[in-house]
């Protein structure tokens, strides 16, 4: 399709400029993250057996960065009656645990029919002086640029938390379980997705697939004008970035290294396991066509689920409360599913094009799709985080899905294709990209 986001061989050049200096980079995460650290350890605080589920409760030191001990809850959920196998699925996030956590771990095991670990406090908070969240990363990113000192960035000890949980994890279903988990799928959402993307860089083997939620920033140089482009402005939600002076991004060896090492397009040629990206068509952290900026780049068998009407929480909007997280939590468990039973997912192919004045998006679906819609939105402008996106008809013959959508006349359209699938009694959605149309000038 016509490519409005393809940038000019200069762009390019300042890009491979960009990631020449991240052979480096790379080795400062992965010697962070490989380094030893004597403060591991971790134990089982509590076994709690329900009537449908047991949820054990562990207690992780993953390592010593900059002097602080970090040290986080695990939990694993394992429903009745399923035996734990060699994949388990291993979400991380924030914060300790909570009742709504927990409902979303037993929720995904029990659909997914094998044990869900989540690792909490990703990362340890607050840290230098209170500072939290995308705050928090700022600093460290900061101290990098103006110590030189590569172990800063916040995300490498995120990763090997992650890393160390695998570990731990490992250890208690030999003890529990007398059961060798040999494999993860590695989840979470916004910065912990960031996690999960490079858990995946370091190429550990024990990571099979990856699913990275509302993180549709890869390829950041891009992404940051593409951004102000779009919105005019950065969204008010990087704030914490741009008041730090990080976004532009900053010129200079140092800052080129910093986010080679941090962001994962850098690593794309190595991150070659199955991925789902689940992302929010409004989410307010970027654009809605940021996923553009790098598809094309991604290698290995990647998968998309937009869930409309939606923001960086992933709830959807304009339907009953019992199926506002039906989206997320679906394709997530059936891309685990999947994962655990060995079982394919289908192949999609697509291309968006014109045809007699009208805007066409055709998809190649094996197998054929149980049903199929498309999914539309204007715009005043090329930001559409404030619009509404409803569904119209598409087309399904067999393998092949169609729709059409008539071109704008005095605003911007975006669209994108979806389509139904069932693995193992779990329904599931998978989409195209998203295309932004605008109308033509006079």
């Amino acid at each position: 399709m016509p490519s409005r986001w393809l940038r000019t061989g200069i762009v390019a050049l300042l890009l491979g400029t960009l990631f020449a200096v991240g052979g480096d980079a790379r080795a400062d995460l992965l010697d962070y993250v490989n380094k030893p650290d004597d403060s591991f350890a971790w134990k089982l605080k509590e076994k709690s057996a329900g009537e449908e589920n047991t949820v054990y409760t562990l207690e992780l030191t993953s390592q010593t960065w900059h002097g602080i001990v970090w040290k986080h809850s695990v939990q694993v959920f394992l429903p009745k009656d399923v035996k734990p196998g060699a994949t388990m699925l291993l979400y991380n996030t924030g914060g300790g645990p909570s009742l709504t956590v927990a409902l979303f771990g037993l929720e995904v095991a029990k659909r997914t029919r094998a044990p869900v670990a989540v690792l909490y406090d990703i990362p340890n908070q607050p840290l230098l002086d209170g500072k939290r969240e995308d705050a928090l990363i700022a600093e460290t990113f900061v101290r990098a640029l103006e110590t030189k000192d590569f172990s800063w960035p916040l995300l490498a000890p995120m990763v090997k938390s992650v890393v160390r949980c695998m570990d731990a994890l490992q250890a208690f279903a030999r003890e529990e379980w007398k059961t060798e988990v040999k494999h993860f799928v590695v989840s979470g959402a916004s910065k912990r997705g960031w996690t999960a993307w490079l858990t995946a860089a370091t190429q550990d083997p024990r990571v099979v697939a990856i699913v990275p939620m509302v993180i549709d920033t890869l390829n950041m140089q891009e992404q940051m004008a593409h951004q102000k482009e779009s919105f005019g402005r950065y969204s008010e939600m990087i704030r914490d970035y741009t008041a730090r002076g990080l976004v532009p991004l900053p010129d200079g060896e140092d800052a080129k290294k910093l986010w080679a090492m941090v962001d994962p397009y850098s690593y794309r040629d190595k991150i070659t396991i199955p991925k789902l990206l689940i992302l929010g068509n409004n989410d307010r952290y970027w654009t809605a066509d940021a996923l553009n900026l790098y598809w094309s780049g991604l290698k290995g068998d990647t998968y998309i689920t937009y869930v409309p009407n939606a923001g960086h929480n992933l709830v959807q909007l304009g339907v009953p409360p019992e199926r506002n997280r039906a989206r997320m939590l679906n394709a997530l468990s059936a891309f685990s599913r999947a994962q655990v039973t060995g079982k394919p997912l289908p192949k999609l192919s697509w291309k968006h094009d014109d045809v007699d004045g009208r805007l066409r998006l055709t998809v190649q679906c094996d197998p054929p799709p149980k049903g199929a819609r498309l999914w539309v939105a204007t715009a005043p402008t090329r930001d559409f985080r404030e619009a509404t996106w409803k569904e119209k008809p598409a087309q399904v013959d067999g393998k092949t899905v169609v729709g059409q959508v008539a071109a704008p006349v005095e605003c911007c359209l975006a669209f994108y294709a979806e389509m139904d699938y069932e693995l193992d009694g779990i329904p599931y959605t998978l989409c195209t990209q998203l295309r932004i149309a605008a109308a033509k000038a006079e």
